[in-house]
Formats: structure tokens, C-alpha cells, sequence
């Protein structure tokens, strides 16, 4: 069976790798121009739709900027258009996805499969061939893991480490399925590599991480608060050196926690379910986008640019390594501010820095006087994947209580409730909460921030 993976074409990409980011930034801009015009052709003798909304163009001499902005929305409405190869259609790839036993198995042999979490209210289908799979390869082999980039260049498979997936076990979401792709690209990672469950007890969790005693976590940052917190406590008794976060905001309290707790370094990194490793953190601290394989337009409400070092109302994602679905001016609906200083690693690939996710723990009343922790990301998974709501938001008023607010049309609100209203019900014993109650807001708006996100679980006070 194919594991997407072309050693040949992950080397010369490699090799690239290396090569820009050590090179002036006229050299990533020349990089830029080349591989967006081999995308924008790509596109336009490929694909349906891109030929409709590059008709008419010189390709060559049209600015990035006068090309329309798109949303996931029209994208996904109009799916079997937008990828360039006719073999991928948009109800057997939704069927493909249904199917957890699938997780990280190839598509028709030659495709890595990941769906959205649904964050922005409306769930997507993002296709990777082995080109894309090539670039992430390197991207996260030879820049997240600084100032260690050698040992994982040397051992690109984490043959000697023993590495804990703390996430959405139960889902096509990317992070899990580039873990389990990698454990079928080396099954001597079956033994060293192992997904965990955020949706389980967390006594559960912890006596699973204790009995596996991984040296490497990859997690959330509030699943990584939790488990420092069960570190200090003296119940997780492990002895890892690094944790990678990413998916939500890595704020400095929440980092020293992390760091002080577990006694580790901590790696973070932004990425996207539309790009996988969109920005990777120096050894400064600051976040540098990998801008010779993308590019990133912060913009405001009219999709006009904002100058540099002010904060974008959303930013425009255009991926310059697939071909297969391409992403040309992609609203991707995160805060972003793109710096124009340099930085004191030396790196030419420009700063930049990403307004998280506003999510929060909630704090909940336990048995026996203890309390419990419910993860932002553990109680959206239970809404998305077993209510199927995506458009909600769940507000805590006190340790017994949370209020649930769907965006949904009255009519379509009652049903929904009653899934949601019973998958939390069932989650909150699972927990271990002494009491339990709901408080249900059908059918009302669901407030949107400027970057027209929604923080979906917010905690009391």
C-alpha cells in the first residue's frame, strides 16, 4: 500500500529547505514568484473553477493582489470544480472520512486526507499529494525542531523517542493523521508512537501516558497546561523532554506552566487544516512563516492589505506546494500581524504573530469535593462528532452549569439540542462531575469576533 512518501522528492525539497533559510529575502520572494506561477498554471489548465476565475488573465503580469479573495464556502460548494484531478469527488471523499478504522490510510493510493475541525461553522476536505506531504515533511523535520534541526534530520522518523499524540483521536483531523501516516511509514513506530484520547477521564489519560512513558508529547496547549498541572500534583510521572503545542493560543503563562511542570522544552508552531506548518518557532521565541512554500496576505474587513506590524481583521492563504486543490488568495479567518523587522536568529523567513483561539478550560465541580477540567477541544470534539453542530458556543455560569447557544434556525435548533443535551450529559460522567446541568439556548446567533472566529467555549467569570 503507498504511503504518499517520495524519499527522492522529500530530499530535493530538503535540500531547498536548507537552502532558503539561510538565503537573502530576495531569494524566498524569487522562490515565491516561481512557485506561484507554476500554481496559478496549475490551476488554470486543471481545474473547472480556476479556469472560470482566471479567464482572461496574463498570468505572468497579473499582480497576486487582483485575483479574487475565496472562502471555504464557495470552495466546498463547488468541490468537484475546484481539485484538478476528476478522480476525487466530494461524496466518496466524505464517505472516506466517515470511517475512523481509515484514519492516515492513502486515498485511491495516492492522496493524504484530513478534514477540518469546523472552527470558522463550516467543516472542509483538504487533499495532499505526495508533493504537499514532501514539503510538510521537511518543513517540520528541518525548521519546528530548532535548535535541534540535525538530531531530527538524522532521525526523521523518531526512531528514538517514544511520542504520545494527546488530541481528537476519533477524527480525519490533520494532526492525527500525519501521526498515524507516520506510524504506517515505519512500523517500528507501532511499539514507540501512540495516540491518546483527550476525550477519556483524565485519571484515565494519566494512567495511560504513565504506563507509556513517552519522551516527546504532541498536544494543545490547554492539554499540555493539564497535564503539567497533574505533573506537579504527582500523579503523571513522566520524564519527556519536548512538547509540541499547536491548534490553539500559546500565551507565556500558559508556556512557563507547561515548561515548569513537565520540565521540558516546549515547541510551538501555527498551522492550518488548508497548510499543515504554516509558521515555526526559533530559538527567540518568535514565530517565522514559511513563506518560501506560501504566502500570507493580512488584510482588513475589505480584503485590503494592513501595513506591517498592525493586526489583520483575517489573512489571505495562498499554498504554493498543491496543486491537487489549490488555495489562491484563501481567506483563512485568523488575526494575524506580519512584521517587516528581521529577526536576531538570522533567519530570512519573516515574523509574524497569530491571534489564537480564545477557548478556555472549563473548571467543573467533581465528586468527593475535587475538581474536574474539561478541555475546550475535548468538548467541541463531543458537539462536532457526536451532536454534528459546529456553529455553537458554550459558556460556563458556574461549576454545575454551562449554557449552550446554537446558531442554528429554530426549526433545525430542537433536534440539535437534544443530541447536543445528550452527548455532554454522557461526556460530563464520563468526567466525573458530581451534577450536571444544561442550560439551552436554541436558535439564537452565536457572537462572531472580527476575524469572524467563534469562542466557543468560554469559561465562567
Amino acid at each position: 500500500m503507498s504511503m504518499v512518501f517520495d524519499p527522492l522528492r522529500l530530499g530535493a525539497v530538503a535540500l531547498d529547505v536548507v537552502a532558503a533559510s539561510h538565503a537573502a529575502p530576495a531569494a524566498i520572494a524569487a522562490r515565491q514568484a516561481q512557485r506561484l506561477a507554476r500554481l496559478l498554471e496549475a490551476a488554470r489548465h486543471g481545474s473547472r473553477l480556476y479556469r472560470e476565475r482566471l479567464a482572461g488573465k496574463t498570468l505572468a503580469s497579473t499582480p497576486l493582489s487582483a485575483f479574487a479573495v475565496v472562502t471555504r464556502g464557495e470552495l466546498m460548494e463547488r468541490f468537484d470544480d475546484w481539485v484538478t484531478d476528476p478522480c476525487l469527488k466530494l461524496d466518496e471523499l466524505r464517505a472516506f472520512t466517515a470511517n475512523p478504522v481509515r484514519i492516515g490510510e492513502p486515498f485511491l493510493g495516492r492522496y493524504v486526507v484530513w478534514e477540518s475541525s469546523g472552527t470558522s461553522g463550516l467543516p472542509g476536505i483538504f487533499v495532499q499529494d505526495a508533493q504537499a506531504m514532501a514539503v510538510y515533511d521537511a518543513l517540520e523535520a528541518l525548521r519546528r525542531h530548532t535548535p535541534r534541526p540535525l538530531a531530527r534530520w538524522l532521525d526523521p522518523l523518531y526512531l528514538s523517542e517514544r511520542m504520545a499524540f494527546v488530541g481528537a483521536t476519533s477524527g480525519h483531523f490533520p494532526s492525527y493523521v500525519v501521526f498515524q501516516r507516520l506510524r504506517q511509514l515505519n512500523p517500528w513506530l507501532a511499539q514507540t508512537a501512540r495516540g491518546f484520547s483527550i476525550l477519556q477521564p483524565t485519571d484515565a489519560l494519566v494512567d495511560a501516558l504513565n504506563a507509556f512513558a513517552p519522551t516527546v508529547i504532541a498536544t494543545y496547549p490547554t492539554a499540555a497546561v493539564l497535564l503539567a498541572d497533574e505533573a506537579v500534583h504527582g500523579r503523571l510521572h513522566v520524564n519527556v523532554r519536548e512538547v509540541w503545542t499547536g491548534g490553539e493560543n500559546l500565551g507565556a503563562v500558559m508556556r512557563e506552566r507547561i515548561e515548569t511542570g513537565l520540565r521540558c522544552i516546549v515547541r510551538n508552531s501555527y498551522g492550518a487544516s488548508e497548510f499543515l506548518t504554516i509558521g515555526w518557532e526559533c530559538a527567540h521565541g518568535h514565530l517565522h512563516a514559511n513563506a518560501d512554500w506560501m504566502i500570507l496576505e493580512p488584510v482588513d474587513e475589505q480584503h485590503r492589505p494592513v501595513p506591517a506590524g498592525q493586526p489583520s481583521c483575517t489573512v489571505l492563504l495562498t499554498h504554493l506546494a498543491n496543486t491537487v486543490q489549490p488555495l489562491i488568495r484563501y481567506d483563512l479567518g485568523d488575526q494575524v500581524t506580519l512584521y517587516s523587522e528581521g529577526c536576531a536568529c538570522g533567519s530570512p523567513l519573516p515574523v509574524i504573530e497569530v491571534q489564537g483561539r480564545c477557548d478556555a478550560p472549563l473548571v467543573m465541580a467533581g465528586g468527593n469535593g475535587k475538581l474536574v477540567t474539561l478541555l475546550p477541544l475535548a468538548l467541541t470534539t463531543v458537539l462536532e462528532d457526536q451532536a454534528g453542530v459546529f456553529d455553537f458556543q458554550l459558556r460556563q455560569q458556574d461549576k454545575h452549569t454551562l449554557v449552550l447557544r446554537l446558531g442554528l434556525r429554530a426549526s433545525e435548533a430542537g433536534a440539535a439540542m437534544a443530541r447536543c443535551h445528550d452527548a455532554l450529559k454522557d461526556f460530563a460522567t464520563a468526567q466525573g462531575l458530581a451534577s450536571f446541568r444544561l442550560i439551552e439556548e436554541p436558535g439564537l446567533p452565536v457572537a462572531r469576533g472580527r476575524s469572524g472566529k467563534v469562542c466557543r467555549v468560554l469559561a465562567s467569570g
